[in-house]
């Protein structure tokens, strides 16, 4: 038995010796797989973020886009209103302007009875309306874009 409780020994040291390579192996190995398991957590954590920020960005983008395009189409509508009233005689312009007689070769003053009442040529009146029209646009397009920047380009 002298001689076999040595190697008994001898075998069991090395069964130690191995068990515990292999776990330290497999140790090693549960380190580095929780170490990427958090990197990824991390990440994707940070992925989540920035959807959720780019999300509520694209809401309050959307709601500045319909509020200005309210505002545009509003005064669209006006601007459309007023060129019917216009048309139809219910409003009327006011304008500083020197009326011309009524009948050629008359120079009676200014302000006469057969003076010719001050009147804007149809195509005058369009285009009138259509200035009108687009410059309440691109104010309302400015007024968007510069609450835009304010709030989205911080």
């Amino acid at each position: 038995m002298n001689h076999v409780t040595p190697a008994i020994i001898a075998c069991l040291f090395i069964t130690v010796l191995g068990a515990s390579f292999a776990a330290d192996r497999w140790h090693s190995s549960y380190v580095r797989a929780e170490k990427a398991r958090k990197e990824a957590v991390a990440l994707a954590d940070a992925r989540q973020q920035t959807i959720d920020d780019m999300t509520q960005r694209q809401r309050q983008n959307a709601a500045l886009d319909a509020k200005y395009t309210q505002e545009i189409a509003d005064a669209k509508a006006e601007s459309e209103k007023l060129r019917a009233d216009l048309a139809s005689g219910r409003r009327r312009l006011q304008l500083h302007a020197v009326c011309m007689s009524a009948t050629a070769g008359n120079t009676a003053a200014t302000g006469t009875t057969d003076a010719a009442a001050a009147r804007l040529t149809p195509d005058a009146e369009r285009d009138y309306q259509r200035l009108r029209t687009e410059a309440r646009s691109i104010t309302h397009q400015v007024e968007g874009l510069q609450q835009y920047i304010t709030e989205q380009c911080h």
